[in-house]
């Protein structure tokens, strides 16, 4: 079946069985694989875009499911988000492998200006990190949004 879906300001076509989850349209139909697979369960975050605006794990959305709200990844954001730049600055960076889906998680939480608590970075930032680099992925969000 094909579906319509817009991507990073894109309309594109593609054409794959309903239930396949959007991480798998994304990376094999659309080639971009910012996106990464991680659990396949939802749970670390590896996969994080944001659809429809709203932070989302795209492992368990089925591409039927996405309807017309828009889709962004971690290649939407150019390479010079601040908050790449922040996480530069603060050496986050270990394996990488979660980078793409913890920036995602943190843009949404940084966006339209907010300056978030240690507290709400910690409720936000759900994805896991198996290099464990918390304390410098909070310091990147605090860095990125102006509060040092």
């Amino acid at each position: 079946m094909t579906f319509s879906i817009k991507v990073n300001g894109s309309q594109h076509s593609v054409d794959v069985d309903g239930d396949t989850p959007l991480l798998w349209v994304l990376r094999d139909n659309l080639g971009l694989t910012g996106t990464k697979y991680g659990c396949d369960a939802g749970l670390c975050g590896a996969c994080t875009i944001h659809l429809g605006g709203v932070v989302t794990r795209s492992c368990g959305v089925a591409v039927q499911d996405a309807g017309d709200r828009e889709i962004v990844t971690i290649e939407a954001l150019g390479g010079s988000h601040p908050l790449q730049d922040a996480w530069v600055e603060k050496d986050v960076s270990q394996c990488g492998y979660c980078q793409a889906g913890q920036i995602m998680t943190a843009a949404a939480l940084v966006a339209n200006g907010a300056k978030p608590t240690d507290a709400e970075i910690d409720a936000a930032m759900t994805n896991i990190c198996r290099c464990g680099t918390y304390n410098r992925i909070r310091a990147a969000i605090k860095r990125a949004s102006g509060q040092v």
